[in-house]
């Protein structure tokens, strides 16, 4: 199975609107995706416009949404969790991976 990576840098996304729309742009979202939860999940578990193996998204610097939008945070990552099962079994199954600054 192909593996591509799509890298997420979330320096400068500090609300849930400016990562949905990151996302939207990174994975090539189709005109339909709705910018709210739930269209999210339904992108994230499907990437049926991307080539078929897994996808791997790399999120850099999650702490800035995190710290900005904390609400934002909990709901994007619950949602991330939850595709990745929901597309575990599919032609396209997701993986994230959460890149945070070193101490």
């Amino acid at each position: 199975m192909t593996t591509t990576e799509h890298r997420l840098d979330g320096a400068a996304v500090r609300s849930k609107r400016g990562m949905m729309t990151a996302l939207a742009r990174l994975l090539r979202f189709p005109d339909w995706f709705g910018h709210n939860l739930d269209a999210l999940y339904d992108c994230l578990t499907d990437l049926s416009w991307l080539p078929a193996g897994e996808h791997v998204l790399v999120w850099t610097h999650p702490e800035v949404l995190a710290t900005a939008d904390p609400v934002g945070y909990r709901g994007i990552r619950e949602v991330l969790a939850d595709a990745v099962e929901g597309a575990a079994d599919s032609d396209r199954p997701l993986k994230v991976v959460l890149v945070a600054p070193e101490s």
